[in-house]
């Protein structure tokens, strides 16, 4: 063994002894992974490629702090290949070179391939991705990318093809509380039930987040214990997050969400804001809420204000790039655009009234002129013939049967005049008066 890789192994052992939480207790075989059993339990797709040393190039994509990191390395030491580390954040393109013309030598020297670990791969920019591109192409090296965001947009295509894709899914509570126990046990400590509930809850389903916390929360508990026996109590965890916590129970949570999504539909911004802001302080995920935000924008928005719903979408992407504090004014954002707009739950009830056609309805087949015709031979069988294309038409539509025959005229989306869908109703009125639309006393009974 040289110096170098004498010295090496020292940091490490003093690594594990001395260094974060975190890092003494990053799992050192894919049996300790706790989570993405789908990914690496026994059977899983990664693990089996791993273990038959097949393991090609990935893509992990997951939020922040659900394995993705440990699984790389993992995947690695299971196969007989090098592992090079870099992240996109500290990483040019002379770094990239460089791993590659190790990459080479190691291969033509030593028969030993290499993979490497590319964390935060999105934040690569096009010249930086290509150039991977010939080496990933190949089999010179195995990349490993990481990211948090969507890697359809972030990933460029032409290496995005020759990877394969994994998706990391969120911690659950029960692996959180499974990394609690982990925690404690080796600080040599306890923690009171109130306590492992606000470490989880305010963890956001982030283990590294939740490990930290866990460390400085022994440390304040150990100062204030007088005897040898550390236990963790609310008030430790509240103030190892600097108070950013506010305790409620798993009712009082999602009592709080129903107040706040409850208070934007009945247009009351002010009461939204606030239970949005309680939810934030008790430690609930931005994404959590953003989810319910774009929902809402089309379940209780919908046609009477459109922009509704780019409003909440694009704060839920923002408040993921950008994350707390600062994400906290993009929801607000959101929530006043959402409860000072019109509201209509029409879309909601169009929906519903659709799928129970699908559901109880008859069993339908699409009409004859509406099939593909495209393919060779399909207008012999009748497939497209009779159909009628719109743009062809000086007013740019043109009355023909639409739906199943064995549906008939059934009308699911019925607009309010509320907003936006005051305009779609006069449109479908006059629709129906120049003929565009059956009138409602032409209708037929449509099965429900």
């Amino acid at each position: 063994m040289s110096d170098d890789d004498l010295f090496a192994a020292h940091a490490k052992k003093r690594l594990e002894s001395r260094g974060p939480l975190a890092a003494r207790l990053r799992p050192r075989s894919l049996d300790e992974v706790i989570g993405q059993a789908h990914l690496v339990g026994p059977g899983g797709a990664l693990r089996v490629l791993a273990e038959s040393d097949r393991l090609t190039s990935v893509i992990l994509w997951g939020p922040p702090g659900s394995g993705k990191t440990t699984l790389a390395s993992l995947l690695a030491e299971q196969s007989s290949n090098a592992f090079i580390a870099l992240s996109a954040v500290s990483s040019g393109v002379a770094q990239v070179r460089e791993v590659i013309e190790g990459a080479k030598a190691r291969l033509g020297e030593h028969g030993q391939g290499t993979v490497l670990f590319l964390d935060e791969v999105h934040r690569f920019n096009k010249s930086q991705q290509d150039l991977l591109l010939p080496s990933v192409e190949d089999g010179l090296l195995t990349l490993i990318g990481a990211t948090t965001e969507n890697p359809y947009f972030e990933v460029n295509a032409p290496l995005l093809s020759r990877s394969t894709l994994w998706r990391l899914e969120p911690l659950s509570r029960e692996n959180l509380e499974a990394i609690v126990g982990r925690g404690l046990a080796a600080e040599d400590a306890q923690a009171d039930e109130e306590a492992i509930d606000l470490l989880v809850g305010s963890s956001e389903g982030d283990a590294r987040a939740l490990l930290t916390t866990l460390e400085v929360a022994v440390a304040l508990a150990a100062a204030r214990e007088s005897d040898a026996d550390v236990m963790i109590v609310a008030q430790d965890v509240i103030d190892a997050r600097d108070g950013r916590v506010l305790h409620q129970g798993q009712d009082e949570h999602y009592d709080q969400v129903s107040a706040m999504i409850k208070s934007i539909r009945g247009s009351d911004a002010d009461a939204g804001l606030y239970w949005m802001s309680r939810l934030l302080e008790a430690g609930e995920s931005p994404r959590f809420i953003a989810r319910r935000l774009v929902i809402l924008a089309s379940e209780d928005i919908g046609m009477a204000d459109s922009m509704s719903l780019v409003v909440a979408e694009s704060a839920a992407r923002a408040s993921e790039f950008i994350g707390l504090p600062e994400a906290a004014l993009i929801l607000a954002h959101a929530v006043v655009h959402l409860a000072t707009a019109p509201k209509s739950n029409r879309v909601t009830l169009a929906l519903g009234r659709a799928r129970q056609d699908v559901r109880e309805g008859p069993l339908s087949t699409v009409p004859a002129h509406l099939r593909d015709g495209h393919y060779k031979g399909a207008k012999e069988i009748g497939h497209g013939v009779g159909y009628r294309y719109p743009h062809d038409e000086d007013a740019g539509w043109v009355a023909q049967q639409y739906l199943p025959e064995e549906i008939g005229s059934a009308s699911y989306y019925q607009p309010s005049e509320h907003g936006r869908e005051r305009n779609i109703l006069a449109w479908l009125e006059e629709s129906k008066r120049q003929g565009r639309l059956k009138s409602d006393d032409e209708e037929e009974e449509a099965p429900r």
